[in-house]
């Protein structure tokens, strides 16, 4: 009899256990069902790059203005970067603890190092060709760092530094892959450049679109074909995203047939070495930034584009679009119910619920 109480006990036990266990691994399957969403801060302005720094949120923009809004104070910081008289545009930025980096598209391009605590700038790289165009900007660590844009050569434009940004260098075309005729990437959202540990991909779009990936922090690159939509000047990848080294997604699409809902989002969970099409004919159209909620398992996802505000919580599957907003370009989490958005005159905050 007490043999049997034991087992009994001990299979309640178990079964409770159990239960916790599975719950909680379930406690990351979330659900959002609608947003709340409330204005940071609205002015004339475009924000394709912003930058979560602890309580601060730094954005990039045209007319060469950068700064950022303290979330704990609620004002915004702003600054204006002046160069003889261009118009200098930042879609890039990327920061180390000390620092933080913008970088102007077109020719000439200036690559600006900004003290976080001084806010003193001075330009760490410049390069000058009529076919200079920088799209997207990220560190690894504290000492090295990544940007690319579109090729001056038979190559994608890539620089890296090794010294924590003050002096950046270009890797030769003779190291990386060839591109095609027509392939280059679009400076939407600075999310052509993903990294993880020391993996890194780079997404290319127009009449090619494909994914170029490096494991080594850009010593040596491998590139794979995607079925997103492309073959004309505005189409192919726009933007990714990775939740860790094999778990990832891209998206786009046509950019002159924005509602186009099918060829436009794939998903990899083989570290971006082959591709599926999802959601074909479903979702949003074109998008501009696609993003991995935290904590999520790699089932959580959220992008901004023309379409508004659209989340999947099966890994991209299925689409429901949670907001309307059709100006918004980039967004960034916080924590797993929160984040930033910026875009046309604003940045926003999103509470997911």
């Amino acid at each position: 009899m007490k043999n049997i109480f034991l087992i009994l006990l001990g299979s309640v036990v178990f079964l409770s256990c159990k239960s916790g266990m599975y719950e909680s691994l379930n406690s990351n399957n979330i659900n959002f069902q609608f947003v709340k969403i409330d204005t940071l801060f609205q002015d004339k302005i475009s924000i394709r790059a912003i930058q979560i720094d602890k309580n601060k949120i730094w954005y990039a923009a045209d007319k060469g203005r950068y700064g950022f809004y303290n979330l704990d104070t609620n004002l915004k910081t702003e600054n204006t970067i002046t160069k003889d008289s261009l118009k200098l545009e930042f879609r890039s930025i990327a920061q180390t603890a000390k620092h933080i980096f913008i970088l102007n598209v077109a020719n000439p391009a200036l690559l600006y190092q900004i003290s976080k605590d001084s806010k003193e700038t001075k330009i760490v790289y410049q390069e000058n060709h009529e076919k200079v165009f920088y799209d997207s900007m990220q560190f690894w660590d504290e000492k090295e760092g990544i940007a690319m844009g579109d090729p001056i050569a038979d190559c994608l434009n890539i620089i890296t530094t090794r010294d924590g940004g003050n002096s950046w260098n270009k890797i030769p075309c003779d190291k990386l892959p060839k591109v095609r005729d027509g392939e280059a990437a679009f400076a939407a959202s600075n999310t052509n450049v993903v990294i993880k540990a020391n993996h890194t991909w780079i997404v290319s779009g127009g009449k090619k679109s494909r994914v170029f990936y490096s494991s080594d922090r850009g010593n040596s690159w491998t590139v794979y074909d995607t079925p997103i939509v492309q073959g004309k000047a505005m189409t192919g990848i726009f933007t990714a995203d990775f939740y860790d080294a094999n778990i990832g997604f891209i998206a786009g699409g046509d950019y002159e047939i924005k509602n186009q809902n099918f060829s436009n989002k794939a998903s990899t969970i083989d570290g971006g070495k082959t591709w599926n099409l999802v959601a074909d004919n479903q979702g949003f159209g074109y998008a501009s930034c696609v993003q991995y909620v935290p904590e999520s398992n790699g089932k959580g996802l959220v992008t901004v584009g023309t379409s508004g505000i659209y989340y999947s919580n099966d890994g991209g599957a299925s689409w429901k679009q949670l907001a309307t907003d059709s100006t918004l370009n980039t967004i960034r989490f916080l924590d797993q119910n929160t984040a930033i958005a910026a875009g046309q005159n604003k940045i926003i905050r999103i509470n997911f619920k």
